[in-house]
């Protein structure tokens, strides 16, 4: 067994000798042989015991086995405690989700600590075969029915070229004890359910179940090298970044060899599902202006564009009263000035003020960001156009496209801040007030 792992950790290169690894250890069958087989081998481990109080006593219990178990071998452990319900409530994700968060994050905060090279994980063959089955029941890409690879970024799994039956027989072996989670033996749970029922229903189609289906994975890792080569060539022709916005051209998209499976590929790391990026498609043909939103981004179609930005929309209205032409804060900090002024004085030449007709524009208007459909007359024009469209044209950046300002009464835009008037409110030879707003 120690032979069998020590021969995947060098032809995956996975740690050195004269590395750190910190090992997470749970006190459960799979993560005890590892701690065992690692020290065995005579690489320096770190465990890391990561307490979820999710199972009352039987998570204190775990606890206590594993801080005898490194005691008595020796190991240094670090504990970290967490109140994964209440973190899985506040971040309005699935337990499952929560704890894998926590997981990581105190581990990755450990790993700078102790300056170490690894985080290993106990995941072995058959959590590999599970994976694999149940994201193919859910639906997924080639990516997904690659199985678990043995090493992403600073995580590494050395058993994976080992089964769950030769774990246990390997501590039994060596006379070494483990706790069981009660959970692992219900069928409630998606994994369980393919781990209690459907693998061993396989296995009586065909014995050698894993083993082919393990077989397929590396196969389709090999595919999906190819693929994915091609996905990136493809990507890079489509998108672009603009300040911290992500711009995909559409045409240049359309032109590919599978326009949904590269749009699929871009979206998918920003939360965005399969039926998402169907309906995205199918919106392609649509006018601009459509939005689709998931945890954390904002992607519309502007165009023959999509632009994916982080979901932080600015939301600002404010109702002016101009009996007592009070200051406005912009949201980019930026301050709003009223002023009235005779009829006949000096009018400025300068983007950032807006001399208009008071009597026209009225008592009261509203300044909020601009919205899809919004349209004015630009000053010395005739015809009306979308604000969109003058943005487009006067080339704004997303970032100031999407927190531009407006200005507007019960009737329509009166000034686009910083930019333009509208050309009904400019001042005549019959202006009697000049209404006077700067931005400074």
């Amino acid at each position: 067994m120690e032979k069998k792992v020590r021969e995947y950790i060098e032809k995956n290169n996975l740690i050195s000798k004269d590395q750190l690894i910190l090992l997470g250890v749970s006190g459960g069958a799979d993560s005890v042989a590892l701690l065992r087989i690692l020290l065995a081998l005579g690489y320096r481990c770190v465990a890391v015991h990561c307490n979820f109080h999710l199972r009352a006593e039987e998570s204190n219990r775990d606890q206590q086995f594993v801080e005898q178990l490194c005691s008595r071998l020796g190991v240094k452990l670090e504990l970290c405690s967490y109140d994964t319900i209440s973190y899985a409530a506040e971040k309005k994700i699935s337990i499952e989700m929560a704890a894998r968060e926590l997981r990581y994050a105190d581990f990755e905060r450990l790993r700078q600590e102790y300056n170490a090279n690894s985080i290993a994980v106990a995941h072995h063959r058959d959590d590999s075969v599970e994976t694999l089955l149940m994201n193919l029941m859910r639906g997924t890409g080639i990516r997904g029915l690659t199985g678990i690879k043995p090493k992403n970024g600073y995580v590494i799994r050395p058993l994976l070229s080992v089964e769950r039956v030769e774990i246990e027989e390997y501590l039994n072996s060596i006379g070494q004890d483990y706790v069981t989670d009660s959970t692992n033996l219900e069928t409630d749970y998606t994994r369980n359910k393919i781990r209690l029922n459907l693998l061993p229903l396989m296995r009586v189609i065909n014995p050698n179940a894993d083993r082919a289906i393990e077989n397929t994975a590396l196969h389709l890792q090999q595919a999906y090298l190819i693929y994915n080569d091609a996905v990136q060539k493809a990507i890079a022709d489509v998108v672009k970044r603009e300040d911290e916005v992500l711009i995909i051209d559409t045409d240049a998209l359309l032109a590919t060899a599978s326009p949904s499976a590269i749009l699929y590929e871009i979206l998918s790391g920003y939360g965005y599902n399969e039926q998402q990026v169907s309906d995205i498609m199918e919106s392609l043909d649509a006018e601009s202006g459509r939005r689709f939103t998931s945890a954390g981004y904002l992607l519309y179609k502007e165009r023959n564009r999509l632009v994916l930005m982080k979901n932080d929309d600015v939301d600002f209205c404010v109702a002016v009263d101009l009996n007592t032409t009070d200051n406005v804060m912009l949201p980019d900090g930026r301050i709003l000035r009223f002023e009235f002024r005779d009829g006949d004085a000096e009018i400025a030449r300068d983007s950032a003020v807006a001399t208009l007709d008071a009597d026209k524009v009225g008592n009261s208007l509203t300044v909020r960001v601009w919205q899809q459909g919004d349209s004015f007359i630009p000053f010395g024009m005739k015809g009306r156009k979308l604000l969109s469209d003058y943005m487009t044209d006067r080339k704004f950046s997303i970032t100031k496209k999407r927190n531009q300002c407006v200005v507007c009464n019960d009737c329509a835009l009166v000034w686009v801040v910083g930019e333009r008037s509208d050309d009904r409110y400019r001042i005549t030879k019959d202006t009697v007030r000049q209404l006077v707003i700067s931005v400074c």
